[in-house]
């Protein structure tokens, strides 16, 4: 039966003692690993338990096990469910009979565990009462001894010089049973027998509690009583949890585990090579690489021994490193799938970018460019992936001196972070709950399932990569911490297998402010993705504790001041892409701007290099504006500034028409994000013979935006006509020839609707591209003042009949896109918007925009004379590279602003 999630063997006293005895006395074979199923064990091996499974699913396993029924309450609660009783089957109570028959049948014993005082008072007891009993040897090895795999195997060792039978083991819960199953068949003893205080009990240290006491279920009283101080953790603080699992997780008979695939017949094996793109691998390895040239020739040079075991394929995205990384390993490795991602996308982006170039793989191994792996390492993960059906394994990480690193994590929480802000590393062997790193060295001995471990090495099913593509909104930090939590949702676990190695030999990049403040401010983003907004609160309070407590170290030197200011976050590091230049097509990229001086260096980020290079000519036409927009655009090198008096967006884009030359032309609000990659692709749609008109998809960025905002554009994004228009983009693309059906831009509100409506949908598209970023308003009032704008321009170009036909289908639109109960509040809210945006749609005077999501300029931080021109520009200070290999991006902030006068419904 299954008891609180662990098996349990229902047997009779006399029939456990006659198949341990018999499996001592039989040469050969498996051991058999006997254990006592209590309380205990169920705190330790039962569900949710630390090394839950651990004892089941080990391929490194070299036991059977058999498990015998120990404790009052485990004893009850199996004769409820089987409606017969079942004796109680103590390890001190069987340790005398085994003596003696034992003693009778001439088989050699020995004992594991105890004190030097123990084994003194056993050996005299042995010779007083069983003076016949061969005694094979008695050993009491050192915690740190158990804990190395070398010394546990030459421990395992002299017992089978020894000649040892029966082995009693008395090392402790779980050590006990964790020594037992790896090293049992090393021991050369038919049965080990892990009866924890056995050897204690045998010697006389310890008393057996009175009959009557064992009989009423009172012998942990009566033992507390004796040894207060090292049983009241047991007892009194993992015992309730433990009764609890044992009432609510036990049946007579196991589940039904569902079976996994193991991807298939394994591909023909090609030492010292890896397999190309085509055909099958056992293993495809993602490698993303920054500036990582030191590094990856020893990498991939370990990769190559493991080809002897495993078909690999090796995939190395780089994420536009400037040390040569790309051409060293295209030069030296022609067998590796190595690529440039475009930009520096980031380690989750540089994942997803691999793992489209992954091919029929079995499982997939993400390692960090600075790693070393460990002969036999990923073998050994692949069977783990298997034998345990884990969604995930990873492996245990040394540091250069040999040392192992504290890799594995628990799922973050607010007492969690409070424990860590205290006390950092401090009070290693606090409790977990108070600890988000594990520090507790028996966590690194064995296979056990955990939370979460650090992401610079983890090998993951193949079924389960395909359905989990890493979120990219995690540029660097806690991307990790997403991917196993929402791999565990999926109801997969994640294991750690200490016999596969691997040692991480880069330094990182040492600590920095930007990267420190980044760091922190994911870990609050990572809670409000999966907690309510009282809880993120809470946990942002503990993450300002912690940074209050460390702000006087010169590495955390406004780290606080961007925790406490979200206005801030939009300049930590994030996403850049880069679109080669070679065969990039020709065109103009138009920007009108207004007093656009907080987001303009933002905006042409991106864009500068295109500029600069000469292959996409980039004007920013600024119209009317009394702010540095103008200054600040002039410090990019070959952009084109243009400045005209008359603070009329229709008016700058004509004037930009007048001043370009090259088509096609791209149109472009001054707070849209966008990549270069995303540039490519619409003018290389609007090429001759190609579309007339074209947009790229969009994001609309609501972070920090009220929660009738999301409600609003929760709707927004499944209304098909907001999915196939070209408004709503603040980006928008023309041919020459679609140019043509119109002589300039009218002085109107919302020219993309103008363009929009000039073209039939054959000779328009929306591009399944990288999507440009559009920040909405942040607030209700904000929202409301964009809709007012927008509606009076959708008056300016449709007559009262189109008007009511539009808005008649847009409300079956949004009807239709109700699924459930929040689409259906989703769209009441979508409704109300739009019918007091219309309401408010008067004409009105002045410049209207949307000021709630336009923050200060965050890429004027650093201004400063270039040396070469004498200007000033504005740059994001550059940052440093983390320490999993992945850059940080110099220029930039992650997020911009949505179009002034987009059409938006």
């Amino acid at each position: 039966m299954v008891l609180g999630g662990t098996p349990v063997d229902l047997v009779d006293p006399e029939a456990a003692l006659d198949v341990i005895l018999d499996r001592a006395a039989a040469p050969g074979g498996r051991p058999l690993a006997v254990a006592s199923v209590n309380l205990d064990h169920l705190h330790h091996f039962g569900t949710g338990g630390r090394w839950a499974g651990t004892l089941h699913a080990d391929p490194a396993s070299t036991a059977d096990w058999l498990y015998l029924l120990d404790g009052a309450p485990l004893v009850a609660r199996s004769r409820r469910l089987t409606r017969r009783h079942w004796p109680r089957l103590a390890g001190s109570d069987l340790a005398a009979p085994l003596l003696a028959r034992a003693e009778d049948r001439g088989l050699r014993v020995g004992f594991l565990g105890g004190s030097d005082e123990s084994r003194r008072l056993l050996a005299d007891k042995i010779a007083r009462e069983h003076p016949r009993l061969r005694v094979a040897g008695m050993w009491s090895p050192c915690r740190e001894d158990l804990a190395s795999a070398e010394e546990s195997k030459r421990i395992a060792g002299s017992i089978a010089s020894s000649g040892a039978q029966i082995l009693f083991v008395g090392l402790g819960k779980p050590r006990q049973e964790l020594w037992m199953d790896r090293y049992a068949g090393l021991t050369g003893a038919g049965v080990l027998l892990g009866f924890g205080a056995a050897v204690d009990f045998l010697a006389g240290r310890v008393s057996r509690a009175p009959q009557w006491v064992s009989d009423h279920g009172l012998e942990w009283g009566f033992r507390l009583a004796l040894e207060p101080r090292r049983l009241a953790g047991r007892y009194l603080v993992d015992g309730p949890p433990a009764y609890v699992k044992l009432r609510t997780r036990s049946r007579t008979l196991p589940p039904t585990l569902p079976e996994h695939p193991t991807g298939g017949v394994p591909a023909e094996r090609t030492p010292g090579r890896f397999t190309g793109p085509d055909g099958s691998a056992d293993v495809a390895v993602v490698v993303v690489t920054y500036n990582s040239s030191r590094d990856i020739n020893g990498l991939l040079a370990s990769l190559r021994a493991e080809t002897r075991d495993l078909t690999l394929r090796v995939l190395v995205a780089d994420n536009s490193s400037s040390d040569g990384t790309l051409g060293l390993v295209r030069r030296r490795h022609p067998d590796v799938i190595a690529f440039s991602t475009g930009g520096n996308l980031g380690y989750s982006g540089g994942i997803n970018a691999a793992m489209r170039r992954a091919g029929d793989a079995a499982a997939v191994l993400v390692l960090n460019p600075d790693l070393r792996v460990e002969e036999g390492s990923l073998k050994t993960l692949q069977l783990r992936l298997r034998a345990s059906r884990a969604g995930a394994v990873v492996p245990r990480l040394l540091d250069p001196s040999g040392a192992v690193s504290p890799t594995l994590r628990r799922e973050p929480s607010i007492a969690r972070s409070l424990g860590d802000a205290f006390l950092g590393r401090r009070a290693a062997s606090r409790p977990a709950w108070l600890a988000t790193s594990d520090f507790d060295t028996e966590s690194y001995a064995h296979p056990h399932t955990v939370h979460w471990a650090t992401g610079a090495a983890l090998m993951v099913r193949r079924a389960v990569a395909d359905a989990l593509p890493w979120d990219e909104s995690f540029f660097l930090y806690s991307e990790e911490v997403d991917f196993f939590r929402r791999l565990r949702m999926l109801g997969e676990t994640v294991w750690y297998e200490p016999a596969a190695t691997m040692t991480h030999v880069g330094g990182g990049s040492g600590a920095s402010p930007e990267l420190n403040a980044l760091l922190a401010v994911n870990c609050i983003r990572y809670i409000r993705k999966y907690h309510s907004t009282a809880y993120a609160g809470a946990f942002r309070g503990a993450v300002v504790l912690s940074e209050a407590l460390r702000s006087w170290k010169a590495d955390r030197k406004g780290v606080l001041w961007t925790v406490l200011n979200e206005q801030l976050w939009t300049s930590l590091p994030g996403p850049t892409s880069e679109a080669p230049v070679e065969d990039f097509p020709h065109g103009s990229v138009i920007i009108p701007a207004h007093n656009e001086s907080q987001v303009i260096a933002r905006t042409l980020a991106p864009l500068a290099p295109l500029a600069a290079a000469g292959v996409v000519n980039v004007f920013v036409v600024c119209n009317g504006c009394v702010d540095d927009t103008a200054e600040i655009a002039r410090g990019f090198d070959g952009v084109t500034v243009l400045e005209i008096d008359q603070a009329s967006k229709s008016a700058a884009l004509n004037a930009g028409d007048a001043a370009a030359t090259r088509w096609p032309r791209l149109y472009l609000d001054a707070d849209i994000q966008i990549t270069p990659a995303a540039v490519r692709d619409v003018l290389a749609a609007l090429a001759p013979g190609g579309l007339l008109a074209a947009r790229p998809a969009v994001r609309f960025d609501l972070e920090g935006a009220h929660p009738l905002i999301h409600a609003y554009y929760g709707t927004r994004l499944r209304l098909p006509s907001a999915r196939s228009g070209l408004w709503s983009a603040g980006a928008y693309g023309i041919s020459k020839r679609g140019h043509d059906r119109f002589a300039e831009f009218p002085d109107i509100i919302g020219d993309d609707l103008f363009v929009d409506r000039l073209f039939l949908p054959s000779e328009k598209a929306v591009l399944d591209v990288e999507p440009v970023v559009v920040r909405p308003p942040r607030t209700p009032g904000a929202q409301l003042a964009v809709l007012n704008r927008v509606y009076r321009g959708n008056a300016q170009q449709n007559s009262m009949e189109e008007r009511h036909g539009t808005a008649l289908g847009t409300l079956k639109e949004v009807a239709q896109s109700i699924r459930g109960p929040l689409s259906a509040v989703n769209a009441a809210v979508y409704v109300g918007f739009a019918v007091a945006g219309r309401r408010g749609a008067a004409p009105a005077g002045g410049w209207e925009r949307d000021e709630s999501s336009r923050l200060p300029a965050a890429a004027r931080h650093d201004s400063h004379d270039d040396s070469a021109s004498g200007r000033p520009i504005t740059r994001v200070p550059v940052t440093g590279i983390p320490a999993s290999g992945v850059p940080v991006r110099g220029t930039g902030p992650l997020h911009s602003s949505p179009p002034s006068s987009a059409s938006v419904g």
